[in-house]
C-alpha cells in the first residue's frame, strides 16, 4: 500500500452547502477500515466545524483555520500552529466597519470585496500578514501559514510522509495542500487553476467526487489512475543533446552495474542525493562501508561493530530520516545472513508506513547471490523502488534481475554487461550499437521502452562537483588543457593551468590581448572543451557576443566563474 493518508478539504469538497452526505460518510468509514489515515484540512474555524460536522471523529487529525490550528479528535486537544492576529489589526478592522468579520485562534476572515481594506490596514500598521482567497471568502493569516504547513504538522505527529499522502480540494486556498501531497486531486467543481495543476480531476463534484476517489483508492491504491501531470520524477542524467532523462519515483527497480572505478558510486550517490532533496526516505545497505561519509544519511555500524536491526528500524520511523547500514564490522560470511533478516523487516515497515520509499543494496551479488534461497518468499512482498549496485550482475539472483526496469551499465564494456543481464534475467537482449567507453557516461536501457539502449551522461553527485570545482579552481591541468593568453599577434605565451591563475592573468594582460580572445570566443571554448562546464561555457558565449569594453567583459567573466566555483580567498581579493 503506497497511499496511507487521505487529506480532504471541507467546504466545496467533502461538503456541499456546509453538509456532508451519508454516502460520503460511509466512504470515509471505509477508508478508516482499510487502515489508512484521514486528515481534514479546512479554512473554517474549529468551533464552527464541530457544530456542523458530527462525524469529525473519523479523522485522525483536523487542520483548521487554513493551517493555523491542529486538533486531535480522539483527545479533543488543540495545538496552535501560528500566533494570534495582532489586536491592533482586529480593532482597526472593526473601527472601519469591516463585516462580516470572524476572528479565530489565528485567522481573521471576511468576504470579497473587503480585501482592499485588509491590505490597506496591513500596510499602514506594517504587519507581516498574508491574504488567502477561498472563492468568495478572504482570510488573513501570518506569513508562511497555509494548508500545506498545517498538513505537514499533522503528518509529523502521525509519523507519515507527504509522499504517501493523497490530497483533494476545490478552491484557491487548496493549491499549497495539493502541492505538498504526492497525489493531488481536484473535484469537478474546483476552480480552473486548481484543476490545471492537479494530478487528477474527478468527474463528479463535492462529496460525490470524494467517493469516486475513495473507490479507486481502496480498489487498487490508485495504480489504475496514474498522475496526468508528472510532478514527481527522478533525474538519472542527460542525453548527448542535453535532454534530461527522468524515471518515475515509485514502483521501479534500477540496476547499476560495472567494474570498480567505473562510476557506479557517482551514479548511485547522485540518485540518492536527488531523492533526499525531494524528501523521499531511503535505506542504504552497505557491505563495504562505501557510504559511511554520506551526508544525507544516519550511519549505523562501523569497523568496530555491526549494526542492529532495532536501531535501524527505530530511526526509519521518522519520515525525514535516511539510513545507511554499514556492514563492514560484521564478518564477511555473516553479511548476507544479516541482510536476509533485515530486508523482510524493512518491507514490513514499508507495508505499514509506505517507507522507506527506496532501498539501495550495494554489492548485490554478495547479498543477493544467484543461489539466494529466500528470494521467492521475499519477492511476494513489495520489493519495488529498489536500487541494486554490483560489479557482477551475472552473479546476482535471477529473480532479482528479472524485477529490474532500468539498467545503467558502466565501464569499458557496457554492452557486455547488458548482455549478461539479459542472459541471466532471461530477457530478450536489445540491439546495441557499438559504443566507445567514455568517462562519466553509462549505457542506459529502459527495459519497458521500445527505445534501444543509449548513452547517458551521468548527473554528478555533490561530492563529485566539489572535487570537480577544486580541481579546476586550483588544481593542475595538463598543458594541452590549459588556457594560453597569446594576444592578437601571438607574441605572448601565458599559461593558466587552473581558474585561479586564469583570473590572475586576466587582470594583468593588456586590453588588446583580452579582447582578442574574447572576440574569438576562446573563453567559452575553453570552458566547454577543457573545463567541461557547458553551463559556464554558455554564459561565457553570451558575454562574448555582447559589445562591451575590456573592463566590463573582464568583470562579467570573473563574476560568472566565481559564482560557480569556490576559489581560494586570494583569488577573490581584487573583486
Amino acid at each position: 500500500m503506497r497511499y496511507l493518508a487521505l487529506a480532504v478539504d471541507y467546504d466545496g469538497t467533502l461538503a456541499r452547502d456546509g453538509l456532508v452526505s451519508e454516502a460520503t460518510v460511509r466512504a470515509l468509514e471505509q477508508v478508516v477500515a482499510s487502515g489508512r489515515t484521514l486528515v481534514l484540512v479546512t479554512g473554517r474555524q474549529l468551533e464552527d466545524l464541530l457544530q456542523i460536522f458530527p462525524q469529525v471523529s473519523l479523522f485522525d487529525r483536523v487542520v483548521a483555520e487554513n493551517g493555523a490550528l491542529l486538533y486531535r479528535p480522539t483527545t479533543r486537544e488543540m495545538r496552535a500552529l501560528a500566533e494570534p492576529a495582532p489586536a491592533p489589526f482586529v480593532e482597526e478592522l472593526r473601527r472601519r466597519g469591516v463585516a462580516p468579520l470572524a476572528v479565530g485562534a489565528a485567522i481573521v476572515a471576511t468576504v470579497h470585496p473587503n480585501e482592499s481594506v485588509l491590505l490597506k490596514v496591513i500596510r499602514e500598521l506594517g504587519l507581516e500578514l498574508q491574504l488567502v482567497f477561498n472563492k468568495g471568502a478572504v482570510m488573513v493569516l501570518p506569513a508562511n501559514v497555509n494548508k500545506a504547513s498545517g498538513l505537514m504538522a499533522a503528518l509529523d505527529e502521525l509519523r507519515l510522509s507527504p509522499h504517501n499522502t493523497v490530497a483533494i480540494g476545490d478552491a484557491e486556498n487548496d493549491h499549497a495542500l495539493l502541492g505538498l501531497a504526492e497525489y493531488s486531486v481536484a473535484v469537478s467543481n474546483a476552480v480552473p487553476m486548481l484543476k490545471e495543476g492537479a494530478d487528477r480531476v474527478l468527474t463528479k463534484p463535492n462529496g460525490a467526487g470524494v467517493v469516486e476517489l475513495i473507490d479507486d483508492l481502496l480498489a487498487n491504491d490508485l495504480a489504475a489512475s496514474p498522475p496526468r501531470v508528472h510532478r514527481r520524477k527522478l533525474l538519472l542524467g542527460l542525453r548527448d543533446n542535453g535532454e534530461e532523462v527522468n524515471v518515475r519515483l515509485a514502483h521501479i527497480n534500477l540496476l547499476v552495474a560495472g567494474p570498480s572505478g567505473s562510476g557506479k558510486s557517482t551514479f548511485a550517490t547522485g540518485v540518492l542525493e536527488r531523492l533526499a532533496a525531494q524528501g523521499y526516505q531511503f535505506c542504504i545497505v552497505d557491505p563495504e562501508g562505501d557510504y559511511e561519509n554520506f551526508d544525507d544519511a544516519i550511519v549505523f555500524g562501523s569497523t568496530e561493530r555491526g549494526p542492529s536491526a532495532t536501531e535501524i528500524l527505530t530511526a526509519l520511523e521518522k519520515p525525514d530520516a535516511n539510513v545507511a547500514v554499514n556492514l563492514i564490522g560484521l564478518p564477511l560470511q555473516d553479511r548476507p545472513r544479516f541482510f536476509l533478516t533485515l530486508l523482510p523487516r524493512l518491507l514490513a515497515l514499508r507495508a505499514k508506513t509506505g517507507r522507506p520509499h527506496w532501498i539501495l543494496v550495494d554489492e548485490a551479488h554478495h547479498l543477493m547471490p544467484a543461489d539466494w534461497q529466500l528470494a521467492p518468499a521475499i519477492f511476494t512482498q513489495d520489493l519495488t523502488s529498489m536500487i541494486y549496485v554490483t560489479v557482477h550482475p551475472d552473479l546476482v539472483a535471477p529473480v532479482v534481475l528479472g524485477s529490474v526496469d532500468v539498467v545503467a551499465a558502466l565501464g569499458d564494456a557496457p554492452a557486455s554487461i547488458l548482455g549478461k543481464f539479459c542472459e541471466i534475467g532471461r530477457v530478450r537482449p536489445p540491439a546495441v550499437e557499438s559504443t566507445e567507453p567514455e568517462a562519466g557516461r553509462a549505457l542506459l536501457w529502459l527495459k519497458g521502452s521500445a527505445e534501444p539502449p543509449f548513452k547517458l551522461r551521468i548527473a554528478p553527485s555533490r561530492a563529485d562537483l566539489r572535487r570537480h570545482r577544486r580541481k579546476y579552481a586550483e588544481g593542475e591541468l595538463p598543458p594541452e588543457r590549459s588556457f594560453y593568453f597569446r594576444g592578437p599577434e601571438g607574441k605572448l605565451n601565458l599559461r593558466a593551468q587552473n581558474l585561479m591563475l586564469f583570473l590572475q592573468l586576466a587582470d594583468g594582460v593588456d586590453d588588446a590581448t583580452w579582447l582578442h580572445h574574447l572576440r574569438n570566443g576562446d573563453y567559452s571554448e575553453w570552458m566547454h572543451c577543457c573545463i567541461k562546464d557547458d553551463a559556464l561555457a554558455k554564459r561565457m558565449h553570451d558575454i562574448e557576443q555582447q559589445a562591451m569594453d575590456a573592463d566590463e567583459s573582464r568583470r562579467q567573466i570573473k563574476a560568472a566563474i566565481e559564482e560557480r566555483y569556490t576559489l581560494p580567498a586570494g583569488a577573490q581579493e581584487g573583486n
